[in-house]
């Protein structure tokens, strides 16, 4: 390949350069645990052929916010607090960032939490419009995530809900029995990321088929795929394709 040069050629037509972080061939390799978040899902240069493989993002730190939230989110916080006992126990830490309210729960008091945050007349969060699952792979010892978003509709306010367990023992309490929305989604976060909700009515994939293994949406999953041909032509799956050049 031709030596890279800042300017086109005298035919107007960008000279060609070695791509960075570009190999010569191979199938891509599992997504690597990196804590400086390099490229799309970790990638570092093999079969990434999105334009994401360069991508360098730093990850940030969340803390704790300080003492007044602003808008509805300290009455939320003190009307928690004021009806539910555990409190002190079952709350990690309050983030607020960009506008939006997130507690952040011990796995076996969620259902508790999700509870009071329903029943209790000051909070009224009648919706759980939301379960999904989040793997923080080489950023959290407790990698696996669940975010619950919650409505209330008597309020016209929203809150989130998080709680993390570790790969090794993915187990928390299901919510179902008090948000009945949250059963498929309990099913997809358990399909995908192999979290396991214990007390779900019938915790049984449902996006893969019963006798698939592993978790797809797992950031230590393999790439795989299947070859897809169109027009004529064989696409092979990502695991297989060389890497752009």
């Amino acid at each position: 390949m031709t030596a890279p040069h800042d300017k086109p050629n005298d035919g107007g037509v960008p000279v060609p350069v070695t791509p960075a972080g570009a190999s010569s061939g191979a199938p891509a390799e599992h997504p690597p645990s990196s804590p400086a978040g390099r490229g799309m899902f970790g990638n570092q240069g093999s079969g990434d052929v999105s334009g994401y493989g360069g991508l360098v993002r730093p990850r940030r730190s969340v803390e704790s916010a300080a003492r007044p939230f602003g808008g509805y989110f300290d009455e939320v916080h003190d009307a928690l607090e004021e009806a539910y006992p555990g409190f002190a126990d079952a709350i990690e830490k309050v983030v607020v960032d960009r506008g939006e309210l997130t507690l952040h729960v011990r796995p076996e008091r969620i259902a508790e939490v999700c509870q009071v945050m329903r029943d209790d007349l000051a909070l009224r969060f009648e919706l759980c419009s939301s379960v999904s699952g989040v793997d923080y792979l080489g950023a959290d010892e407790r990698r696996l995530h669940v975010v619950y978003q919650l409505t209330s509709m008597t309020y016209r306010r929203r809150v989130r809900l998080e709680t993390a367990v570790p790969a090794e023992n993915p187990h928390l309490p299901s919510v179902t029995a008090v948000y009945p929305t949250a059963d498929w989604q309990e099913r997809e976060a358990y399909d995908m990321f192999g979290i396991v909700f214990d007390g779900h009515p019938n915790l049984t994939r449902i996006l893969m088929p019963d006798d698939w293994e592993g978790h797809p949406q797992r950031k230590d999953y393999p790439l795989g795929g299947v070859p897809v041909e169109y027009k004529g032509a064989e696409i092979p799956p990502p695991d297989r394709r060389r890497s752009y050049q």
